[in-house]
């Protein structure tokens, strides 16, 4: 009896068991009335304790199509991640509990942020944590100063690289791979479409973005990556000859195209270049009204030289150019320089010879007077020394 008394009992137990389960899977699938429609996973117990570290339990909500939050301010706040992208980027092997340090439970804290850029600020410090030096740099650019004087619309980390599908940019030895390069003048166009527009008619940005030429320079080969430094400043203006260099001085990318490498040399030869060369060197915070290369090449709009419309090899386009600085200059004005081509016996003739000629004349001259003088002081000691007197 007591045995018969106890299997009883098991069944007993076993059938409020099954109920309990039947009853806990039917109220967990059925929402309440005026529940959101956003899908709501099902608290996990093992959740409710910890988050896994490698993001499977992560994604298996927030991969979830339309998974929002309203803040405060009444935006919508995605927070659905795309796992195919965050799969390939960068970030792959990242544990999302890295970045949103916060977040090591669930259900999650509320979210701090009053708007969706209040939660983005909120988030970008996290980045120096893998990426100290790039972040360090920033702090003195020209975004991070505007943030500082209370601008929260300039540029942060993660207006530039999206935390969850950033790409790989670089190759083993630290190079900008081509395609990171085709695509940075869409990145700094969220800001600045004005500029893009500009630069992608210009010479650059059209071998760029309608040729896929990676010779010529984006953005940040003249305004740097996260060291942007201020462009309006007098000091960015003397060293911008600088800038243009690094290319036109290059012979590997220069003589592809048939452009001449001594644009620096004959720049800094002519009283415009020295005279600039003079202000960065002695007074770099001192402005000058001597012409840089973007006062007549332009800056986003650069056009080629034979361009029939824009171009300074036309020389009515070439005089409009002087006459920013010259304006009385006439037709003939532009004649008297010789772009930035070495003087030779069949471009500027007259002044190749002109500097032969002097190339020896003066050598001779000096070597001249030289002989003369050390001649007369050897004749005058030798003099001395038989007791000539010269009185």
């Amino acid at each position: 009896m007591r045995r018969i008394k106890n299997n009883h009992r098991l069944k007993f137990v076993i059938l409020v068991f099954g109920l309990g389960l039947v009853i806990f899977a039917v109220g967990g699938l059925v929402s309440p009335v005026g529940a959101s429609s956003v899908p709501v996973p099902v608290q996990n117990p093992v959740l409710a304790q910890n988050i896994s570290p490698d993001n499977t339990a992560c994604l298996t909500c927030h991969s979830q199509p339309g998974l929002t939050k309203t803040l405060p301010s009444g935006e919508i706040l995605s927070l659905t991640i795309d796992s195919s992208h965050f799969s390939e980027s960068a970030h792959k092997d990242i544990a999302c509990t890295d970045c949103h340090t916060d977040i090591g439970s669930f259900p999650h804290p509320d979210l701090k942020a009053q708007t969706i850029r209040d939660f983005s600020m909120q988030m970008y410090p996290i980045c120096q944590k893998c990426h100290q030096d790039q972040f360090n740099k920033t702090l003195d650019s020209v975004h991070m100063k505007a943030v500082e004087a209370g601008n929260t619309n300039a540029a942060i980390c993660t207006d530039c690289h999206n935390p969850h599908s950033q790409p790989v940019i670089t190759d083993s030895s630290g190079a900008l791979l081509p395609a990171a390069r085709l695509s940075i003048p869409e990145i700094c166009a969220r800001c600045h479409s004005a500029i893009y527009n500009a630069y992608i008619q210009s010479v650059h940005g059209a071998a760029l973005t309608q040729q896929g030429n990676t010779d010529v320079p984006t953005c940040i080969d003249c305004h740097g990556v996260h060291n942007i430094a201020d462009p309006t400043t007098t000091a960015f203006r003397l060293q911008s000859p600088l800038l243009c260099a690094k290319c036109h001085t290059n012979p590997a990318i220069m003589d592809k195209y048939g452009i001449s490498t001594q644009v620096l040399n004959t720049y800094v030869a002519d009283f415009h270049g020295t005279t600039v060369t003079l202000f960065e060197k002695q007074s770099p915070d001192q402005p000058t009204n001597k012409p840089v290369c973007f006062d007549c090449h332009g800056v986003h709009d650069i056009k080629r030289v034979d361009d029939p419309v824009y171009g300074l090899q036309m020389k009515q386009n070439l005089l409009l150019v002087c006459q920013r600085c010259h304006p009385s200059a006439n037709l003939n004005f532009p004649d008297a320089w010789m772009s930035h081509y070495i003087p030779s016996p069949t471009h500027d003739s007259i002044v190749y010879f002109v500097n032969l000629f002097y190339k020896f004349f003066i050598p001779a001259v000096i070597g001249s007077m030289g002989i003369y003088v050390i001649s007369d002081i050897v004749r005058r000691l030798i003099n001395r020394r038989k007791g000539v007197n010269h009185a």
